[in-house]
């Protein structure tokens, strides 16, 4: 725990990578973490969006930290690219030393019945990509470093949909459920050389990404609201952060499978698929 409110966060003077830092959680823990004192190295596929970021937190907190050391970086990177994961670990490594935070946030969300899906085996191979292949590798990158200097945290930004397991998100569900998963068997086999691993399961957020489906309008935290929760788990580091609606429907799904299903069905039937979802207009 952080201890006292007006005491030094752990973060300060540390290395903190945060994928997706280009919009919605990521861009927002970037900018909480920036305001801890860490080094912010900011990874996204969009440049300009990336030095939109990274000039806004030098412009509200300046160039160097108070150590004298640069406070933002930023690498463009296609995380679904081996190549360019395994350059931008090197690149990092080069030039910033040992990462001694990781927030796994880049994703790719996408909500589909399994009657729209029968032809579109590449929803699934595209969402296992960025949301475990891409992670896993990214971490196994740089997991040596944190093992060897015998600190290091990883977050992934996971989702609440693991424990109650909704309809028509079977390929998003199941790639952030198999890094919700190897994550914690990481986590146990590193757990002697202190670095540990965090899940944490969001629920709704207000990010470009739900905005295909209409029916989430309005709805759900914001980005800063998560990436409070993102920085809790950084500063904190317990094994999950989960919410209440997600532990509710776990222990449903558990002790009352059959007649999770049966309800979970008839949810399913009241909220259809969105326009993007039927390809009516933008792809979901």
């Amino acid at each position: 725990m952080t201890g006292r409110a007006d005491a030094p966060s752990p973060l300060r003077g540390r290395t903190v990578l945060v994928t997706g830092a280009s919009s919605g959680i990521g861009e927002a823990t970037a900018r909480a973490v920036a305001r801890r004192d860490a080094r912010v190295v900011l990874v996204a596929r969009r440049a300009d969006e990336l030095r939109r970021v990274q000039g806004d937190i030098v412009a509200e907190l300046g160039e160097r930290l108070p150590d004298g050391g640069p406070r933002v970086a930023s690498y463009a990177c296609d995380l679904t690219d081996a190549a360019a994961v395994d350059d931008l670990v090197a690149r990092v490594g080069a030039e910033h030393g040992t990462v001694d935070y990781l927030v796994n946030n880049a994703g790719r969300s996408i909500r589909r019945s399994l009657h729209l899906s029968y032809d579109r085996m590449h929803d699934v191979e595209r969402t296992m990509a960025i949301n475990y292949l891409a992670p896993v590798r990214l971490t196994l990158g740089l997991l040596p470093a944190m093992r060897a200097q015998r600190f290091g945290h990883v977050v992934n930004i996971v989702t609440w949909g693991v424990q109650i397991k909704a309809p028509k998100f079977s390929a998003y569900i199941a790639s952030k459920a198999a890094l919700d998963t190897w994550s914690r068997i990481a986590g146990r086999e590193c757990y002697g050389d202190n670095v540990t691993f965090t899940n944490v399961r969001v629920s709704l957020v207000r990010t470009p990404m739900v905005t295909p489906t209409d029916a989430y309008d309005g709805r759900g935290a914001s980005p800063e609201q998560a990436a409070e929760r993102v920085v809790r788990a950084l500063e904190d580091r317990p094994v999950t952060v989960d919410v209440l609606t997600g532990r509710l429907g776990e222990l449903a799904n558990l002790a009352m499978p059959r007649l999770s299903d049966a309800a979970f069905h008839r949810i399913d039937r009241r909220f259809p698929d969105s326009a993007a979802a039927r390809g009516e207009s933008r792809a979901g």
